[in-house]
């Protein structure tokens, strides 16, 4: 039975397509600020329901120019330094900061200081983080502000600051490092500031976005759905065999990615509202590198023949306690928190089904190839020496630089070169296949997997 009709063909460049698109307009976020640029301070503001915190930025430079101070040489050198003067810069800092609402103002409190560098190449000066918070006095954080912020304008000509929202959960800003709410100079030393409305969908989409970001920057949840999708167009008999149909094929990597979802949504879910306990960082990310190598190994030499949903939902309860660290300790209500994880769980969801939809028309049409096995073997054989690896790494603490090899291979939007080569080799490999009439017969299996039968 042939099995390149054009209708197929179409069906696996649309799925790419659309994919493509997708992805492209989710990530494509514009931001309206960059990174540091050296002679300006920056106030970051996290809101709660209850509570105002942030951290203030400050140019190195401007601190030992403004008050007087020689701050410099090694970062060692710097930190003793700044510990030594730390109640003074405090107490300027504590001059230059006030933030209230309805005419009444908040003490600000400072915790220390923490080195910041600047990722722009012209910006050679340090910045130091002052983590701080305000002891709010009402009920309610109410959506406007009031903020006078002017450090270093009067020690050094022409200086300026600049306002960022951090966090906001009930308005939809989280974790938010780039765009700027507002500016201060000489003449607007002191402004209001509106936060806007509470918003439920902007707190999803928020939460979504990052979602899709954890899975875009994290190459052991990105190799565990690869792993998985690797035999999804197998059938195995008394070895792995192509899979009959476009369609078929589709059933098996749908089952795979519902019962990792689910796993991971109920630890995800359950973790993130604080009902079940967490294990350590170095328990849960051990795990999930044991969990790539299981099911790479799984590959090679089956442990559930046809049955590889089990070892997603499996190993799916773990990954979902590696989400859970995104809204773990979250200083917000539970409403909010709630929006919060299934907002995120749905980006993830998506990051993921990206992640599937792009490699599955290459692998589809290799699959009848006779260069597929020793594909497939060399993957799962390279995922199983990476994954114990970073099983090393993270249960005993030491570096073995594994990421540096496989960061680069999964780097967006680096990889969807390396899918578009994959997927156009393939097409040729499979075109010259079926002209001289060497593609691989397909298995036809029932929904239990017994009674197969090969079709050409």
């Amino acid at each position: 039975m042939n099995q390149t009709k054009p209708t197929v063909i179409k069906r696996a460049i649309a799925l790419l397509g659309a994919t493509l698109v997708a992805l492209v307009a989710v990530l494509s976020t514009p931001t309206t600020a960059g990174a540091h640029a050296g002679d300006q301070s920056y106030l970051y503001l996290d809101i709660t329901k209850t509570s105002v915190s942030g951290r203030i930025e400050a140019p190195l430079r401007d601190l030992n120019t403004a008050l007087g101070l020689d701050l410099g040489g090694s970062d060692d050198e710097v930190v003793v330094g700044l510990n030594q003067n730390l109640d003074l810069i405090h107490a300027y800092l504590r001059q230059h900061l006030n933030i209230g609402a309805d005419g009444t103002e908040w003490d600000i409190t400072f915790d220390g200081a923490n080195l910041f560098f600047s990722n722009l190449p012209e910006a050679d000066d340090n910045y130091i983080l002052f983590p701080f918070t305000a002891a709010v006095d009402i009920a309610e954080i109410p959506r406007q502000l009031d903020v006078l912020f002017d450090p270093f304008f009067d020690e050094i000509e022409g200086r300026d600051a600049l306002l960022l929202i951090g966090n906001d959960w009930q308005g939809g800003v989280i974790e938010n490092g780039h765009d700027v709410l507002t500016r201060f100079d000489n003449g607007s030393r002191s402004q209001q500031i509106d936060l806007g409305n509470t918003s439920t969908l902007r707190n999803f989409v928020e939460s979504g976005k990052l979602g899709v970001n954890h899975i875009q920057t994290g190459p052991d949840h990105i190799l565990f759905v690869i792993v998985l999708l690797l035999p999804s167009v197998l059938v195995f008999t008394t070895r792995w065999e192509p899979t009959a149909t476009f369609g078929s094929s589709l059933w098996r990597v749908l089952k795979i990615v519902t019962m990792f979802t689910l796993a991971h949504t109920i630890t995800f879910t359950l973790a993130g509202l604080e009902i079940l306990p967490l294990p350590s960082s170095r328990v849960i990310e051990s795990v999930i590198a044991i969990s790539i190598a299981a099911a790479a190994m799984h590959n090679i030499r089956p442990l559930a023949a046809n049955k590889e949903w089990l070892i997603a939902f499996a190993f799916g309860l773990f990954h979902g306690m590696g989400f859970a660290s995104l809204v773990s300790g979250l200083d917000v209500d539970r409403g909010t928190q709630l929006i919060s994880l299934l907002g995120r769980n749905v980006g993830i969801e998506f990051g993921q089904s990206v992640v599937v939809l792009l490699l599955f028309p290459g692998l589809f049409f290799l699959r009848r190839t006779r260069y597929f096995r020793p594909f497939f073997l060399a993957v799962s054989g390279f995922l199983t020496i990476v994954s114990l690896g970073w099983m090393v790494e993270r249960a005993f603490e030491v570096d073995l630089s594994v990421s540096k090899i496989v960061e680069p291979l999964v780097d967006w939007p680096r990889v969807l070169i390396y899918v578009a080569v994959f997927t156009a080799v393939v097409a040729v490999l499979h075109r010259v296949e079926r002209s001289k009439d060497q593609l691989l017969p397909v298995v036809a299996k029932s929904e239990k997997f017994g009674g197969s039968t090969q079709t050409s």
